[in-house]
């Protein structure tokens, strides 16, 4: 063979294997991440079977499952036809409020999405949170007890299902991921995890690096977001000035997902708002 027609070939195939490698490098795949705050948050209002289509349509093969003050009417429809559809419900919400919810007895609603979960047949990952309204008369010691015997008490519930349990990071004392770190060693139980929110990151974003080095060994999943000191709380991702830095430094510990990116705005079309932040990951991969 010809020497120059070998270099062309030679050539064209370190181009081919090049072009495969950056594709293959990218942080943030759309089909590898997880949609989340897209029920409550949607002026259209989908059914279960839209929403099933607005994800196939998008790319996503799973999502996160939250239902606020909307029924739960359709819950198990909806988990019905995520699986038929090989779309995979990676986790629910379970909101605990004092007024309604306490050790031993769950509200009506946090007991029907239970009842709906066993019926679903289906084992996600509970996403576990609390108002502040448990600590606001309480010091550090009495929070840290309070909220020890809730999750003890939620985690039988999840065993019972046969779900894992997961601490996700809200507002106030529980928002806080160094309280949460300190739950699990107290607890003692490596099965429970965290979630961390970028979107509720924002007064904590100067002790983020310490932050990472203390979740790291608990951490199972990030909600990004763009983050601003200032805010607002909801941002797309790539609008924000720390959300880049703040992966770095996951990326650096070691953490590679899984990632989720946020609907969370109630008065626009979801599927718009998740464009925006597939967008914003891309942003994200070409810097990384």
């Amino acid at each position: 063979m010809n020497i120059h027609i070998r270099l062309y070939i030679s050539l064209f195939l370190l181009i081919f294997l090049f072009s495969c490698t950056e594709k293959t490098d990218e942080i943030f795949k759309v089909n590898e991440v997880s949609p989340w705050c897209i029920l409550d948050f949607d002026s259209l209002d989908r059914t279960p079977q839209q929403r099933i289509e607005m994800l196939q349509e998008m790319g996503f093969n799973k999502y996160g499952y939250e239902r606020g003050k909307g029924p739960l009417d359709d819950m198990v429809e909806e988990f019905m036809l995520a699986k038929e559809n090989n779309i995979e419900i990676v986790s629910i919400f379970l909101w605990l409020n004092a007024k309604r919810d306490s050790i031993g007895k769950l509200s009506p609603s946090n007991q029907e999405v239970l009842k709906n979960l066993k019926l679903s047949g289906q084992k996600p990952t509970i996403w576990l949170s609390f108002s502040n309204n448990y600590f606001e008369k309480l010091n550090q010691e009495e929070s840290m007890d309070l909220s020890i015997e809730m999750i003890r008490f939620i985690k039988a519930e999840a065993d019972e299902l046969g779900c894992k349990l997961a601490l996700y990071n809200h507002h106030g004392w529980f928002g806080n991921p160094l309280n949460q770190v300190r739950i699990i060693e107290e607890l003692n139980d490596d099965s429970i995890t965290i979630v961390y929110n970028f979107h509720h990151a924002h007064e904590y974003v100067d002790d983020f690096p310490e932050i990472v080095k203390k979740i790291r060994p608990h951490l199972s999943w990030v909600n990004l977001n763009g983050v601003k000191k200032e805010g607002p709380k909801i941002l797309t991702i790539g609008k924000g000035d720390y959300e880049l830095e703040m992966v770095k430094y996951l990326l650096d510990a070691g953490f590679n997902g899984p990632w989720g990116i946020i609907g969370h705005i109630k008065t626009e079309d979801v599927q718009k708002v998740l464009k925006r932040n597939v967008a914003g990951l891309k942003l994200l991969n070409s810097k990384l």
